[in-house]
């Protein structure tokens, strides 16, 4: 495993040579800490918000507000007990402008994949898919100390860039049957 300062480093979960700033469509997911029981709970298939629950979903639906430069949409999205399923949509803007645009069957152009690897950059990111994140995250644990709620996220989160309209649809309808498939088994679902 490599090491960093000496220490060892978890490798990037992310898509190499793709640019999380580009427009595109991503599917994300973030579990809160050993997937502890902080937003509410499932009965009879329904998912019943706590008031932390309800703040995710207040702070989600806020996100295109709070960066309207970004030029964000928002599509499915559904808090669950110990997790957080959205669809968030990155649309072309100042800081992503590329050359060439391929049009998709999706809501979104997904830019045309750059002959030259875009370069990583390393340190706080910017106007891409990891600062809507840290922001969404950041804003929830406050609120939790407002609450008083012993509250902490896992350090990552998983995001899948959707690429056509079948699987647009696909995780759609994964997102709002969510809730019915519940097994609280505390793995992923």
């Amino acid at each position: 495993m490599d090491k960093f300062q000496n220490k060892y480093r978890i490798s990037s979960a992310r898509l190499q040579n793709w640019n999380y700033g580009f427009p595109g469509l991503y599917f994300i997911t973030v579990c809160t800490k050993n997937r502890e029981h902080y937003f509410g709970e499932i009965t009879n298939g329904e998912m019943a918000l706590n008031g932390l629950g309800y703040y995710v979903q207040l702070e989600w639906i806020k996100s295109p507000e709070i960066r309207p430069d970004m030029n964000l949409e928002l599509g499915e999205f559904v808090v669950m007990p110990n997790h957080f399923h959205g669809i968030v949509i990155i649309g072309e803007n100042e800081f992503n402008k590329q050359d060439g645009v391929v049009e998709t069957q999706c809501i979104a152009s997904l830019p045309r994949r750059p002959t030259i690897p875009p370069t990583n950059k390393f340190g706080p990111q910017s106007k891409n898919l990891g600062s809507i994140m840290r922001g969404f995250k950041s804003s929830v644990t406050t609120h939790s100390k407002i609450l008083n709620v012993d509250f902490g996220w896992q350090a990552r989160f998983h995001d899948h860039i959707i690429r056509s309209h079948d699987e647009f649809v696909r995780i759609s309808n994964y997102i709002l049957n969510n809730p019915r498939n519940w097994k609280d088994d505390k793995f992923y679902n």
